[in-house]
């Protein structure tokens, strides 16, 4: 039986479906299939497949890779419909239906064919990844819906093959670690999308993850932080700092790199050089360019002017280091960072500047471009490409360096048109530690929103490209930088389902793709998700209220938006269920009302999720920090308070370099009580000169103050003191009576102190009348 959301997913799929059918044109896939095929044919006249526990599948005696492929169709097939479907070398003449795995096909190393129908669906392709990626497609066939039990599966006939050769994900492991069982969930999600490159961050200024045998203290030492920002705790019995961290074994990379491959996927290990390179210095100091470092800064975010020194036995180690990676590593590309290299230690170094003396070495850029040839003549000795970050480009790139362009996409066009390969990954368009959604209830990311539909409609090789230029770009990566993103259930919800865009960008022709489409095939992709126990972010279906006032009148009023962009919104205000013929949305609605419910539908379908709000004090007089106007955006995240240990913390949206909020539109008429929710967040971040320009606004009392202003320029409404928030780790409510002012005002709220550290932001904020806080106070 379909669970209740799975009956509302199913409505709104069907929603979609006939929304895409009534569009025209060739960008909608007719299979629900993410990505969508290259080619498909829908045979009219062809008998339907009909999927059951009787189904046998067939794979040759002595084809591993088809015997892997079809024990991973059996999983899948048990999962997801619970039906448990044997494996036969030979199809049995009593079979029903039967799945076959053949060899042929196209000569595209990932190319696949799919054709159901009748009593036999067939999985033909020359590689192991072909037949993986027609196991894919042949599941999201046999999954329209969250049913269990037997399927029927229209005729179909399905070539196809990708668009690019590289669609990756990057895994930051180096910042928050992820246990090795959550990333051999993580690979199976990605190889059901067809994305085969799996970007491993492993050692950073944060944390050195791998094992290196003849360097213990890299994990030892630099595998593990005293705890800061969301990671700070102390452990209770003893009052001292709980250490944070985690180590991958060899034994483990082997265990993950082979399971990779049984998918279709690389892993790319990164070994971040010259800079992000405090852990391993912390651990070998002599690594250094300036010393030993503090360990108190190992748990903080951001650029670390820590860089490798540039002497023989520094490179000595690194090569030691890339020996054993190349050890454990199959891949042909090996990352070495190269980004974000600062190079003040050097500039300091006496022992640097008599090198780049006797070298002739004019500048520290320059040094830093002879640092990665040398690495890259190391690696290209041992059969192996260096990739870097596109600061690679200017220091000098190295004749046979791929370059990952996260600056846009600038540098990966100057790369293809120097003949260099590239790999798209720009910065914010793919950095998956943004917000998916403005929504309040998205996890702690940075405070910039890259959407679904904004990854959907990225373009790796824009039409300016020569074709000869083209071929240089190698495909694309999203990167899921974990600074903020601190569970692996987060990680799963920041990955996906933007994930399956990147997929869909990656695999599927450039002409086969618009965003209805995509939409029409999400629903479906969400609900295989949670049979895969993937619980994603479903924001891209949802409809937002903003509560405001009308500018013109001063009545307060909502304002309905989807974020899909898809379908028309109708509502009711009698707590009835809207239909398509209940109002359409087209204006603000004005309030007066109890309850507003509301729903995007395309025709009779619904193609969103269904809002239901109370429309009571608390809706129009209270703001969370996500919905409130930042008085700035200059270093704006959603950060989550270190506290409680365990259970739900608060999430609140603050820019660093100017912790301020405006809560727009007060009715100050009858005056009222103000309640602010603050906490204290830890300032872990290194930010170098532009920690001095955060303004620090001048105390009163020891702790500090939350400043209320009419207008940020304008009048001191009231002064709330920090005194009872400081001691604390959670969230404080504090309270003042503003006096009548006559008309809407637009209330400021900015912290004094004496310090960056630690940084006050405000969780929520109400203005209440004082008859509505009377009656709170006495309930």
């Amino acid at each position: 039986m379909l669970s209740p959301r799975g009956w509302l997913l199913g409505a709104i799929l069907i929603g979609l479906t006939l929304l895409g059918s009534a569009l025209a044109g060739a960008a909608f896939a007719a299979v629900d299939i993410v990505p969508a095929p290259r080619a498909v044919e829908t045979p009219a006249d062809a008998a339907p497949f009909r999927l059951t526990a009787a189904t046998v599948i067939v794979a040759p005696a002595g084809d591993a890779d088809a015997l892997s492929s079809a024990r991973e169709l059996q999983t899948l097939a048990l999962k997801s419909r619970g039906l448990s479907l044997p494996i036969r070398p030979v199809a049995p003449a009593a079979a029903p239906t039967v799945i076959v795995f053949a060899r042929g096909g196209g000569d595209e190393p990932e190319s696949y064919r799919l054709d159901v129908g009748g009593r036999e669906a067939r999985i033909t392709a020359r590689s192991a990844a072909g037949l993986f990626y027609g196991v894919a497609s042949l599941w999201q066939l046999m999954t329209p819906d969250e049913g269990r039990g037997p399927v029927t599966i229209a005729a179909v006939r399905i070539d196809d093959a990708p668009r690019f050769a590289w669609r990756g994900l990057l895994l930051d492991s180096a910042r928050h670690y992820q246990s090795p069982a959550f990333i051999e969930q993580f690979i199976d999600w990605m190889a059901l999308h067809k994305l085969n490159v799996l970007q491993w961050h492993l050692t950073d200024d944060q944390a050195w993850r791998l094992e290196i045998p003849k360097y213990p203290r890299l994990t030892e030492v630099g595998g593990w932080r005293v705890g800061s920002g969301a990671d700070r705790h102390v452990d209770p019995a003893t009052g001292r700092p709980v250490r944070y961290g985690g180590i991958y074994t060899a034994a483990d990379v082997r265990r993950l790199v082979a399971y990779a491959q049984a998918r279709g996927v690389t892993i790319v290990p990164e070994i971040e050089m010259p800079g992000h390179a405090l852990s391993a210095i912390l651990a070998y100091p002599e690594l250094g360019s300036a010393g030993p470092a503090p360990p108190s800064i190992q748990g903080d975010w951001g650029v670390f002017p820590t860089i490798y020194n540039y002497d023989d036995r520094t490179f000595a180690v690194l090569e030691d280091v890339l020996t054993e990676v190349m050890a454990l590593f199959p891949s042909r590309y090996i990352n070495i960072g190269g980004d974000e290299a600062v190079s003040d230690q050097w500039k300091a170094s006496p022992q640097v500047q008599a090198r780049m003396k006797a070298m002739g070495v004019a500048s520290e850029t320059v040094l830093q471009g002879e640092f990665l040839k040398r690495i890259d003549a190391f690696l290209s000795a041992h059969g192996r490409k260096l990739v870097g970050w596109d600061e690679i480009v200017s220091d000098g790139l190295p004749p046979s360096a791929t370059v990952m362009s996260w600056h846009g996409v600038y540098w990966a066009l100057e790369a293809a048109r120097a003949g260099h390969d590239a790999v798209l990954a720009p910065s914010p368009i793919l950095y998956f530690d943004h917000r998916q959604s403005d929504l309040p209830d998205e996890p702690p990311g940075r405070g910039a929103v890259i959407t679904l539909k904004d990854v959907y409609g990225f373009d790796p090789a824009p039409g300016r490209l020569t074709d000869a230029e083209r071929r240089h770009i190698l495909g694309l990566q999203a990167n899921i930088w974990t600074e903020h993103i601190r569970t692996e259930a987060r990680v799963a919800a920041m990955a996906f389902p933007r994930a399956a865009a990147v997929a869909e960008v990656g695999w599927s022709p450039a002409g086969a793709r618009a965003w209805p489409g995509f939409l029409q095939r999400l629903p479906g992709e969400l609900a295989r998700y949670r049979a895969l126990g993937l619980n994603a972010d479903e924001s891209a279906l949802a409809l937002k209220a903003t509560p405001q006032a009308d500018p013109i009148t001063g009545r307060d009023q909502v304002v309905l938006t989807s974020l899909s962009g898809v379908g028309q919104i109708h509502y009711t205000l009698d707590g009835s269920s809207p239909t398509p013929v209940s109002p359409a949305y087209a204006a603000p609605i004005a309030a007066g009302a109890e309850r507003l419910r509301a729903q995007a539908f395309a025709g009779a379908a619904p193609v969103s999720r269904p809002l239901d709000l109370r429309l009571d004090g608390a809706f129009w007089q209270r703001r969370v920090s996500q919905t409130l106007r930042a008085c700035t955006d200059k270093l704006t995240l959603d950060l989550e308070g270190p506290a409680p240990a365990a259970g739900p913390r608060a999430v609140m949206l603050v820019d660093l370099m100017n912790p301020c909020w405006i809560f727009p539109q007060r009715d100050l008429s009858a005056g009222g009580v103000l309640t602010v929710a603050v906490g204290a967040l830890p300032f872990n971040f290194q930010l170098g000169a532009d920690r001095a320009r955060i303004p620090l606004r001048p105390t009163r009392t020891p702790e500090g103050e939350l400043e209320v202003r009419d207008g940020c320029a304008g009048e001191l409404v009231a002064s709330l003191p920090l005194a009872r928030a400081a001691p604390r780790d959670g969230v404080t409510t504090l309270t003042a009576n503003l006096p009548p002012r006559s008309g809407r005002h637009d209330l400021c709220l900015q912290f004094t102190a004496r310090a960056v550290d630690p940084t006050w932001a405000v969780d929520w904020v109400r203005l209440a009348p004082f008859t509505d806080a009377r009656q709170d106070a006495a309930r």
